[in-house]
């Protein structure tokens, strides 16, 4: 016969896991196991399953690299402890019938821990499960225990902070969409398994106060039992059912204390990923001073008459071999580091300067970031530095978002800032200065916190909003009040990204443009060859982009933006009217980028005295719009956007055609979140909902 023909045993019990049946039969087993008398050899086979289950537990917590990695501990915790007590129903069962046949009448894995372990005394025996319970409820249980309900606690408490906090990366440009679903997600599973721990603790405790329980009524009923039942002299059924329902207490606290130890280890761990061998010989062994020191001191108290002087000077000469071994090792490091650090700190003795040419004259980097000597770690990246990645993900964003290429960012350090300020450039021109603390977090309250935090106050230097900065421990503390908490990366990658937006029209030149139309080139040739030099010339093409920028519009539409050029370039080469053209064409998308997919767009008008006004000051019939009256209409128009904004919904001031762009110069910087749109450019199917006349 073939020995191919049956699949092994451990192939058959995959599949049946995979087919969903491995967890009902498991179960069923168990429940069985409570109900079915169960034969000594049988009980010894998974007394011995239930140790070796223990131990591959007990080992999968230590190779994990971090707790979210073993989300089914809590399942795992609950199977164990309801073999263990369907264990203990079993040898209950097994002790109470067969006990007064022997020791060997429950099997052999009782006997021999209630002989060979203990020394075949019950009162020792009796001793070591007094304090193995007590290490096992009493010191590893309880402390678990509390770790998990005050893990859980925070976590919970921090969970709203923590989804405001990858909004907020998300909106900065910081994680895509997909980035942002999988650190919803994780932190989703985080506050589940927590709670999940939590929960599971308490079936270790509860499960420690079982095998008490269960010890002193092996006793009782196996005492009653051998006496009256079996005529068992009392001392030798008091002996007898003792060292059996020792032995049987012992088999299962064993595989009890290793899964509690098992739930504590997970539960202390940090929840970054992590080798938990390399990290504790990393950060316990790694530092030859400590070594050295502890080493010292072994000698001495080994130098000390009367004391064990072989063992306390062997494992100090044993401790102080290790130091010098880590000493040694670390030498190396530190003296490739040295020549580095000397031929800076040095002047050159070079021969004399070359001749000046014209390699000297650098261009002028379109975008620049200037920091302090105390901001250099969040630069470089050999320090754990994020802010290059962070930038980074910001430029691809933008790129998308906008239409153009985002040009690369040129990070220098500048001794003339203060140790904790940065500095911004636009093609070499500060436009932003701002002071982060590299060594703190950023508190924002978005409007909803609980109370105040200690800390140093401050701004978010994106929006001016008020900010405190607080300590890395603290945070916890921050997110539970209801406060987003961003490091200070996060921050000044915000900072970027909104200044990068404001900056748009400046960085879009002549070059940037070529590279637009030699992609447009790519999927309609046609319509790049008839658009420049044939319609326009390639300035005029530029001035239309950055005036389209300069109003927020995105450019990312070049194609349609193209054929509306070449449509109206036989009428018009004045940039002005090209820009209402185009956006005109672009009516559906401006409308969708103010308001999205909301049904109604909320507008406000203008009075018909007013807009006349307008439109005889736009004409330049001589009615020039007096200061006074400009004034008025802004603060009007801020207020409306001020309305909008506590509604939660986009304003919008609808105008004819001729008046918009002059409206639209009027507000930019005063009013900032206030859209002017003309007439033309709404969508004919798109509903409008008139919320009031501004006069």
């Amino acid at each position: 016969m073939s020995a191919v023909a049956h699949p092994p045993l451990g192939r058959r019990l995959l599949e049946l896991a995979r087919n969903g049946l491995g967890a009902p039969l498991i179960v069923l087993a168990m429940l069985a196991m409570v109900v079915v008398p169960l034969a000594p050899p049988v009980l010894d086979a998974l007394f011995s399953l239930n140790i070796a289950v223990s131990l591959v537990v007990l080992l999968a917590v230590v190779y994990v690299r971090r707790p979210l990695d073993f989300t089914v501990f809590p399942i795992v915790l609950l199977t164990t402890t309801m073999l263990r007590l369907a264990l203990n129903v079993a040898s209950t069962r097994v002790i109470l019938l067969n006990g007064h046949n022997g020791h060997e009448a429950a099997g052999q894995v009782i006997a021999a821990f209630g002989e060979f372990v203990v020394g075949g005394n019950y009162a020792v025996g009796i001793v070591v499960f007094a304090i193995l319970t007590i290490i096992n409820f009493v010191v590893i249980t309880k402390g678990a225990g509390r770790i998990s309900e005050v893990t859980a606690r925070f976590i919970l408490d921090a969970m709203p902070g923590k989804q405001m906090a990858i909004d907020a990366d998300l909106n900065a440009g910081l994680l895509t969409r997909e980035e942002a679903k999988a650190r919803r997600e994780e932190v989703r599973e985080e506050a589940d398994f927590y709670g999940a721990m939590d929960g599971a603790s308490k079936f270790i405790r509860g499960d420690a106060i079982a095998g008490i329980l269960i010890l002193f009524i092996n006793l009782v009923g196996g005492l009653a039992v051998g006496v009256l039942q079996h005529g068992m002299p009392v001392g030798d059924a008091a002996a007898t059912y003792t060292l059996l329902s020792i032995g049987d207490g012992l088999v299962a606290q064993l595989p009890a204390l290793l899964v509690s130890t098992a739930v504590a280890m997970l539960v202390t761990r940090a929840s970054r990923a992590q080798d938990m061998g390399g990290a504790v010989a990393g950060q316990v062994f790694g530092q030859h001073r400590a070594l050295a020191i502890a080493a010292g001191i072994l000698v001495t108290v080994g130098l000390v008459p009367g004391m064990p002087n072989a063992a306390f000077l062997t494992l100090g000469a044993l401790l102080g071999f290790c130091a010098w071994r880590l000493w040694r090792a670390q030498r190396p490091a530190a003296a490739e580091a040295a020549p580095g650090e000397a031929a800076a700190a040095l002047p050159a003795s070079a021969p004399a300067a070359a001749e000046l040419d014209w390699d000297e004259l650098r261009p002028v980097d379109p975008l620049g970031l200037e920091v302090g000597y105390r901001l250099i770690p969040l630069v470089d990246q050999a320090q754990g530095g994020e802010l290059m990645a962070r930038i980074k993900g910001v430029r691809r964003k933008l790129t998308h978002e906008i239409g153009f290429l985002v040009p690369p960012v040129h990070i220098r350090d500048n001794l003339e800032l203060q140790a904790t300020q940065y500095r911004l450039l636009v093609h070499g021109v500060p436009v932003a200065t701002a002071e982060v603390h590299p060594d703190r977090e950023l508190a924002l309250d978005p409007g909803g916190a609980l109370g105040p935090i200690d800390g140093i106050q401050g701004k978010d230097p994106a929006f001016g909003l008020d900010a405190v900065w607080i300590l890395p421990r603290q945070r916890a503390q921050a997110e539970a009040l209801g406060y987003t908490v961003v490091d200070p990366a996060t921050v000044v990658a915000t900072h970027f990204s909104h200044l990068v937006r404001e900056h748009a029209p400046e960085l879009l030149g002549h070059e940037e443009v070529q590279q637009l139309l030699a992609t447009l080139a790519k999927s309609a040739p046609r319509l790049a060859e008839d658009l420049t030099p044939k319609a326009l010339p390639l300035p005029v093409v530029v001035r239309v982009l950055q005036n389209l920028l300069v109003e927020r519009v995105p450019i990312r539409q070049l194609r349609r933006i193209a054929e509306a050029l070449v449509e109206h370039s036989a009428h018009s080469q004045d940039p002005a009217v090209l820009t209402a053209a185009v956006r005109n064409a672009l009516g559906r998308f401006i409308v969708q980028e103010i308001a999205g997919m909301a049904p109604e767009l909320p507008v406000y008008t203008l009075a018909a005295p007013l807009e006349r006004v307008l439109q005889d000051s736009a004409q330049g019939n001589g009615a020039a719009l007096e200061p006074g009256l400009a004034e008025r209409l802004q603060q009007s128009l801020a207020e409306c956007a001020g309305r909008q904004e506590a509604r939660g919904e986009p304003a919008v001031v609808l105008v004819p055609a001729p008046v918009r762009a002059a409206l639209a110069r009027l507000v930019r910087h005063s009013v900032p979140s206030l859209s002017v749109l003309a007439y033309t450019e709404v969508p004919e199917d798109k509903r409008l909902k008139l919320i009031g006349t501004i006069s």
